[in-house]
């Protein structure tokens, strides 16, 4: 029985060993399922990723943070979601949360903001405690919430609240103005005009004259909006609001923002219009009266003519006087 059970294995050993030889051949060359080698370090717990010296170094309860520099996210301790790549990067970042910092010393002084991004060196270094800016190549400044600052100095384009000021290039070629919406949209300024997109259309009738009452303003924008100081022409939105509530614009929060300019504008066309008509009413009317004129003088010219005639007719006709002698 033993001898029959070994020449069996002998002879199933036999058969097997080409086989055998192949896997041991083939199996370096197959995918391994292990993790790469050697394993990224810097992973935390909760979801946290630091790499550098002091990155992340306060952490405490927060979540989902990746700081990647020389002390980046350094003082954070409950902040989540915040994103710090570079030197110092969201530094004195205490607890906001969705903050993405790219860039060194960027958002370095933001202690409380939250959904800040800012990109370049420096970038966004005056931001302490604002929320929902974006700041590309520029410092920002400290009073900013929901501001857009792209460049340096006089060479950054401002938004505030509104959104960004700068020039879109359409399919067209023609260069139009963009905005950033309180929806955090970027478009051109231009409303659409065709008749497809409204309802309710009627005549602006006498609406427009509220625009009669208007007191358009010489100005200055304050430092933190305008550093160069220009003048300004325009109105006040808080006077314009007194006139026509839906002449201006307000902010998330209700308060009056800006005025509609371009709805201004619609309106001078109306006002424009009702007195181009009545104009053109009055030199109808002027026509009417110089033919009218011409007319009645040629009638005084016949009259006159007939006069003549018939004075002439009786000269002519008038008996002679007679002298009778006195005896």
């Amino acid at each position: 029985m033993n001898k029959l059970l070994l020449e069996n294995c002998r002879s199933l050993l036999r058969f097997a060993f080409p086989f055998t030889m192949v896997a041991a051949m083939c199996f370096p060359l197959l995918p391994r399922a292990n993790a790469v080698v050697p394993a990224p370090d810097g992973g935390y717990q909760g979801a946290n990723t630091a790499e550098g010296q002091n990155a992340l170094f306060s952490r405490t309860t927060g979540v989902w943070n990746t700081a990647n520099g020389f002390d980046a996210l350094k003082a954070n301790s409950t902040g989540n979601g915040n994103t710090g790549l570079g030197f110092e990067a969201l530094l004195r970042n205490l607890g906001g949360h969705s903050n993405t910092a790219v860039g060194a010393q960027a958002l370095i002084n933001a202690n409380g903001g939250n959904r800040n991004v800012s990109v370049g060196w420096q970038a966004g270094i005056n931001i302490t405690n604002g929320s929902d800016n974006i700041d590309i190549g520029s410092g920002g400044a400290a009073g900013d919430t929901r501001t857009i600052r792209i460049g340096k100095e006089n060479t950054q384009l401002d938004a505030f609240m509104a959104g960004i000021h700068g020039n879109l290039l359409p399919d067209n070629g023609t260069l139009q103005p963009v905005f950033v919406n309180n929806d955090g949209k970027l478009g051109t300024v231009l409303s659409p005009s065709s008749a497809r997109f409204k309802q309710e259309i009627k005549p602006m009738g006498n609406v427009s004259e509220a625009i009669l009452a208007l007191k358009p303003v010489t100005f200055r924008y304050k430092k933190e909006i305008d550093q160069q100081g220009l003048a300004q022409f325009g109105l006040v939105a808080e006077e314009v609001a007194k006139i026509n509530p839906d002449l201006v614009r307000r902010d998330d929060k209700g308060q009056i923002y800006s005025v509609r300019y371009d709805a201004v504008n619609a309106m001078l066309l109306n006002e424009f219009l009702k007195e181009h008509q009545k104009v053109e009413q009055l030199e109808a009317t002027g026509a009417q009266q110089a033919k009218a004129i011409e007319s009645l003088n040629a009638t005084v010219k016949e009259q006159a003519a007939q006069i003549q005639k018939v004075s002439a007719q009786l000269e002519t006709s008038r008996p002679v006087p007679q002298v009778v002698a006195n005896k």
